[in-house]
């Protein structure tokens, strides 16, 4: 089978890409041919199809009049992303092509590439995040507090409430793309979108997608990543205190982490320090907020990290902490820390749930209340060993259960070839 992955960044850049570049590793695993359209930029993977893709965009960037009329124009439909894309098509005659981030930089111009009408090939979407019913994507208004009245109702809340990023101009864009999808049909060019959480497929529902047009199916973590994390589970002796990884900014709730710990410390053995692993625009706030509440020696800010150094810093934890304030699709930092044998207390907050069961491979707690998470962190630290090591095995099995590259490709070939043998048909 050849397989056409699209993905507007070629680079390793967040969960999206680690998705797109462990997905065309697992197909070729299996014999499979893949090829790939993305947008051009000097971080880049190494990639024979590079001739292809689409011009850089930086809409935050055009000065003169003409860029910005440019820029607001291909923001919607990329004349130059169709025709590079067809003449990629002609080249490499996909039998599927599977899409990923496509939005504004790379659009669904693509879809109307004549090869993909007159070869019947079909197009699969994975959604990784809630753009299709969020015009912001991340179900969160102008002042950050979890919204979702555009789902099933209209776009124009997204300017309504100045959704991207506090900008009238940003949310005016955002909202003209949204209605525009709609106005072209453009998501009913998708023959199936998958869904990593439940929790995303009844907001699609909600928002008007058909059901026969969703299926869910959560993430999955490559063979040799879950060889990795696996290793790295200790006894609950060799664990010490709590840690937040991912990015450090206000939509992920570090600030809520750092406030829970902060009223827990004097509740907490001595030795139960709170480590904060990643980067982002809250970082210099946190850390000033540390010294504020005098925690120094206590909250370990160590930047970012990856690979084996993370895998070590996350197995040595009692319980990873996943405080966001937003919808969660399924993030990769709960199901890491689930096989690095670390339970998690997670926020109630889109796919999370899914994951963290209470009891089971963690705790959950209502978003934004820093006193019911202090209280986790007390009770969490405090749990016997015997029930501590229940909890490990559970989360490492549920994750092998559902998580497994095995499962998840043998799931995906299917779909691919009844997509396949169903537009031949038509």
């Amino acid at each position: 089978m050849r397989v056409l992955l699209v993905n507007k960044f070629h680079y390793r850049k967040g969960g999206s890409e680690t998705y797109y570049f462990a997905l065309a590793d697992a197909l070729r695993s299996l014999g499979h041919e893949v090829f790939f359209f993305a947008m051009e930029d000097p971080r880049n993977e190494p990639c024979s199809q590079a001739k292809y893709f689409v011009s850089a965009k930086d809409y935050n960037g055009p000065s003169t009049v003409s860029e910005k009329v440019g820029a607001v124009t291909s923001f919607f439909y990329s004349k130059e992303a169709k025709e590079k894309f067809e003449a990629l098509c002609e080249d490499v005659q996909p039998d599927v092509v599977h899409m990923n981030l496509v939005h504004r930089q790379i659009t669904f111009s693509i879809l109307d590439a004549p090869y993909l009408r007159e070869r019947h090939v079909p197009v699969v979407w994975t959604a990784h995040d809630s753009i299709a019913v969020c015009p912001n994507y991340t179900m969160l208004d102008g002042a950050g507090d979890v919204c979702d009245a555009c789902v099933g109702g209209s776009s124009m809340n997204c300017l309504r409430r100045k959704c991207v990023k506090g900008s009238t101009a940003k949310s005016a864009l955002a909202t003209l793309e949204a209605r525009y999808l709609n106005a072209t049909r453009a998501y009913e060019k998708i023959d199936r979108i998958i869904c990593p959480s439940q929790f995303l497929k009844s907001k699609m529902a909600e928002g008007g997608f058909p059901e026969s047009q969703l299926v869910t199916m959560p993430n999955f973590l490559p063979a040799g990543e879950i060889d990795g994390w696996l290793q790295e589970c200790r006894k609950r002796s060799e664990c010490k205190g709590f840690i937040f990884f991912g990015r450090l900014s206000k939509e992920k709730g570090p600030d809520v982490a750092l406030e829970a710990f902060s009223k827990a410390i004097p509740r907490l053995p001595g030795d139960c320090n709170l480590l904060m692993v990643g980067d982002g625009p809250m970082r210099g706030q946190l850390e000033e907020r540390s010294r504020e509440l005098v925690l120094d020696g206590r909250v370990v800010f160590y930047g970012f990290k990856s690979g084996s150094e993370l895998r070590r810093l996350v197995g040595g934890s009692l319980f990873s902490v996943v405080s966001s304030a937003c919808h969660e699709n399924m993030p990769f930092s709960v199901v890491e820390s689930l096989l690095a044998g670390t339970p998690v207390i997670g926020s109630r907050m889109g796919g999370i749930p899914e994951l963290v069961t209470d009891g089971l491979t963690g705790f959950t707690f209502t978003s934004g209340n820093s006193e019911e998470l202090s209280s986790l962190l007390t009770f969490a630290a405090q749990l016997p060993a015997v029930d501590y090591q229940k909890m490990q095995q559970a989360g490492r099995n549920f994750v092998k259960d559902r998580c497994s590259q095995a499962t998840y490709m043998n799931k995906l070939i299917e779909l691919y070839s009844t997509l396949i043998q169903q537009k031949k048909g038509n």
